[in-house]
């Protein structure tokens, strides 16, 4: 049996056109995963890299002292963003056409009603921010992450970007609901931009009111910190807040507007400057602006391209290219969709998961287009085969990272095939990504041999009833047989590394948002802490089926841009 064209698409070059996934072009995290799909505002960041799970951790040698619990002498500035570009001109906060610029100088809008701290992230806060914890009990840190309080230092910012939705040019968009608060260079010199997510309107707010509803705001929360615990490059959360202000939302678009509650968080990413950045100023011809902020990129982000080659655009080109396919790779071995089929903006499928590779290649073929006019032909020429390998470095990220999974040692000619396979027996039988693969990290050799699986391996029950199972299972012994100086023990150790056996599922989010909408965070914080370590075994997430089949009423959850 050879794999359908549609899981065969999952393992080759991308080709074709998508569009809408957070362009972030930074070296090793592209994606800060700051929306659901492609609708409103996508943010099309560079993120520089962000550190792995245990990075923060490791780095304990930095000898600079933390900042007391509260916050008065900490140090923020935005003097490194403001000083090299020209500021919009017009302070007032109205929504218009906004040129020549890239931020608007604009305050966030406070809440007028009583503001409540749902969840704060401790490592962001003390390794990254270095903070004591005992912060966040203190008014000037409430006051801080709910837009009250501006910072010394601090001159809030939105950011002016363009972009495309559904494969269309939109135009401008920028930061319609987010304010830039500061940057802040930790002691370790890395250097952080803070922002302020549903913090009122801006100039580029369009129709929209500039707020973020509880439930969007706890999907973010959780989902940025589960990625970067599965050690996948996002941006980080530090703290959630939730107040009393209504905010009205027709959630799935059918005109049942309904009250909600609004929400902030602060989430932080070593640049928030996107390919909309770029494309915004090739579009309106302000190409000596666009050719100060490359300059500007390169020499904050990219130290190993030299500032003035002239071939450091393309250089710029080519490590975003890699990069890009580096990370849809490692979305795919997690099995994450930037945005799932189940949502309602997305009728015709554009975002499905197995569509992402090829929206990254849209995404960069866009890039490429901002570019050109600051590309001689023969750079241009050579860009265009930088782009043309993408899917070649796709595919073999992907073929790697799902060896790994499997417990691979050494390369064989029908690797590739054996990974098809095993995606294929999926689709068909519908067997659940995340824990097939965790629980072949946990199954014998020898009850797979036997093709004996116990009914705590439900996944692979379901696998198990593809006609052609035993195929792949007798395929796959005699590949790990390959395996050289391997056990059985060490395969399954090894592959309980790298499958987690928690993921932030649709339902689970769900649920903790229908929680929290009681006043109850309860499960917010639970899977905070469950989805800190998604690798280990855990008695309270157990207890709270995490690892179970989904639950009945969890197959009719829909999403939609605004969740």
């Amino acid at each position: 049996m050879r794999p359908s064209r549609r899981v065969a698409a999952a393992l080759s070059p991308a080709r074709g056109e998508g569009g809408g996934l957070p362009r972030l072009l930074v070296p090793g995290a592209l994606a800060c995963l700051v929306w659901v799909c492609g609708a409103r505002n996508p943010p099309e960041a560079f993120c520089p890299a962000v550190p792995g799970p245990n990075a923060s951790r490791l780095e304990q040698s930095c000898d600079r002292e933390r900042a007391a619990a509260g916050i008065g002498a900490w140090s923020l500035s935005l003097g490194s963003l403001l000083d090299p570009f020209p500021i919009d001109p017009i302070q007032e906060n109205y929504v218009r056409n906004v040129r020549n610029c890239i931020f608007s100088i604009v305050y966030p809008t406070p809440f007028k009603s009583r503001v409540l701290l749902v969840a704060v992230s401790e490592e962001v806060i003390e390794d990254i921010l270095d903070l004591h914890i005992s912060v966040k009990e203190t008014s000037d840190f409430l006051q801080f992450v709910s837009g009250e309080k501006v910072l010394h230092g601090s001159v809030p910012l939105a950011h002016r970007y363009g972009g495309h939705q559904f494969g269309s040019w939109a135009g401008q968009l920028g930061d319609g609901r987010a304010h830039m608060v500061g940057v802040y260079t930790n002691r370790c010199g890395e250097r952080w931009e803070l922002q302020l997510k549903g913090s009122g309107k801006t100039p580029y707010s369009r129709n929209g009111d500039g707020r973020a509803v509880l439930r969007s705001s706890v999907r973010e929360f959780l989902c940025s910190e589960a990625m970067h615990y599965l050690g996948i490059p996002t941006s980080r959360a530090a703290s959630l807040v939730v107040s009393d202000d209504a905010v009205w939302r027709d959630q799935f678009y059918n005109g049942n507007i309904k009250k909600e509650r609004g929400a902030i968080v602060l989430r932080l990413a070593k640049s928030w400057f996107h390919i909309g950045s770029l494309e915004i100023l090739a579009h309106s011809g302000e190409l000596d602006l666009l050719r100060r902020l490359l300059d500007f990129i390169i020499h904050e982000h990219f130290p190993s391209i030299v500032p003035n080659s002239s071939d450091r655009y393309l250089e710029f080109f080519s490590t975003v290219v890699s990069e890009t396919a580096n990370l849809i790779a490692l979305w795919m071995s997690v099995g994450f969709a930037h945005d799932f089929v189940p949502n309602t903006s997305d009728d015709e499928g554009r975002y499905k998961i197995g569509n992402q590779a090829n929206v990254g290649l849209f995404n960069l073929n866009k890039l490429l287009q901002a570019l050109k006019p600051l590309l001689d032909p023969r750079q241009k020429q050579l860009a265009s085969h930088i782009l043309e390998e993408y899917g070649q470095t796709y595919y073999v990220r992907f073929t790697e990272l799902f060896k790994r999974k499997l417990g691979l040692l050494g390369d064989s000619e029908d690797d590739n095939y054996l990974i098809a396979f095993l995606l294929k027996l999926m689709e068909d039988t519908k067997a659940d990504f995340t824990m097939t693969f965790r629980q072949l990290s946990e199954i014998t050799a020898e009850q797979l041999k036997e093709l004996h699986i116990p009914e705590e391996f439900w996944a692979l029950q379901d696998l198990g009833k593809h006609g052609l199972f035993s195929e792949w299972v007798a395929m796959y012994l005699s590949r790990l047989d390959g395996n050289r100086d391997d056990s059985d023990i060490k395969r399954r150790k090894r592959m309980t590394t790298v499958n987690p056996r928690y993921v932030l599922r649709n339902w689970m989010a769900e649920s903790a948002v229908r929680k929290a909408n009681l006043n109850d965070f309860s499960e917010v914080q639970l899977l905070q802490q469950v989805l800190q370590h998604p690798f280990q075994r855990q008695q309270a997430a157990e207890k709270a089926g995490y690892a179970l089949r989904p639950p009945a009423w969890a197959r009719d959850l829909k999403v939609s841009c605004s969740s």
